[in-house]
């Protein structure tokens, strides 16, 4: 039977419309798998799985996957009965549904991705000249949390801003585009960040921190109006020229696109410099979903395909740093100067959502 490699859109899961994408391979090739593996992954994930080379990284350790994606906080409402494994974005909706599912023993986390600003190169350098932001070369650069969360806090337009002036497309209210909070990882993570920053470097805990926090959560997402499930739609948007001109996405997704136009001058990416790392864990429901986790983390070449689709494999700094020297232009090797924010519980994350959300 042929198998199919792709991305399939409008499967309708509980919670949304997600993508699948089934890897595998001909029945004639050498090396067929033999086991199939079905789970559920953050959009984020999904061109690393449907990748030809991972297809057969997996096909030759005997393995065939079949993947749907979905936002790593709606996981939890998916009916993943037949399922093999889940594979959110962090740890909190990880272990959220390794309690809902009964899953003992320490997750695996075989790969993270720091969460960046990408920019034009002309609001990066407005953004700098007003004390925002930093660019450490030509293309890199750091968000300056407090200043930014102090501007959005006011309600600051860009045309407020000096420099603005020179860009037309540089109007309306300052703000960074990021995902629905309450389905969706990264959008969860910024506000994990945010909160942290605004808390006064403490982590948000208590209904005080929150009475405290809430109010700055809800200006940062009501600026953006509809916010989508997942970072692919919203980084899809950057990409073509529209939408917000500061989107926050995953590093990895910046990888894969210098990966394929190898020239991207008018991009710059901004790494906050109070942040919070997306530590993609893995699930697993049943001993085949285990063993695919292990392989993630362990085999050597599924951990270079990691690296080439810009994951950072846990425990070797090393090694990222040494595949990104040629993208030192637009990425740091080395998170030197990122301050990593810890995570609230999740019953906390979740209420701070809501009441971001409104």
């Amino acid at each position: 039977m042929r198998r199919i490699t792709g991305i399939f859109l409008a499967v309708l899961l509980i919670g949304g419309v997600a993508a699948a994408v089934v890897a595998g391979r001909d029945s004639g090739e050498t090396g067929t798998a033999t086991k199939t593996v079905r789970m559920v992954i953050g959009s984020e994930k999904a061109e690393f799985f449907a990748d030809p080379d991972v297809v057969e990284a997996l096909a030759a350790q005997g393995y065939t996957v079949e993947a749907e994606t979905s936002g790593s906080w709606a996981m939890e409402g998916l009916d993943l009965e037949g399922y093999d494994l889940a594979f959110p974005s962090s740890r909190a909706p990880a272990a959220e549904l390794a309690e809902k599912y009964g899953v003992r023993g320490m997750l695996p986390r075989p790969f993270y991705s720091p969460l960046v600003v990408v920019s034009r190169r002309g609001a990066a350098e407005v953004l700098a000249a007003n004390g925002l932001a930093e660019l450490d070369e030509e293309h890199p650069g750091t968000l300056r949390m407090d200043a930014y969360l102090k501007a959005a806090e006011r309600d600051r337009t860009w045309q407020q801003l000096d420099g603005a002036e020179e860009y037309g497309e540089l109007t309306g209210t300052l703000f960074i585009s990021s995902t629905d909070p309450e389905s969706s990882n990264s959008g969860a993570l910024y506000l994990a960040a945010a909160s942290y920053v605004a808390n006064g470097g403490k982590v948000v805990a208590s209904d005080a921190d929150l009475e405290r926090t809430a109010p700055l959560m809800r200006t940062l997402v009501s600026v953006q109006g509809a916010q989508q499930s997942g970072t692919d739609a919203a980084f899809r948007d950057f990409v073509s020229g529209a939408g917000n001109p500061l989107v926050l996405v995953y590093e990895s997704q910046v990888t894969a696109l210098l990966d394929e136009q190898q020239n991207a001058d008018d991009l710059v990416v901004l790494y906050p410099d109070t942040t919070v790392n997306s530590d993609h864990t893995v699930v697993p429901l049943t001993e085949n979903g285990r063993r695919l986790a292990d392989l993630l983390g362990n085999d050597p070449a599924l951990r270079k395909l990691a690296v080439r689709h810009g994951f950072r494999p846990q425990g070797d700094v090393a090694e990222f740093a040494a595949a990104a020297v040629g993208r030192t232009a637009y990425l740091k090797q080395r998170l030197t100067g990122v301050r990593q924010a810890p995570v609230p519980t999740s019953a906390v994350l979740r209420e701070l959502a809501r009441r971001a959300r409104g």
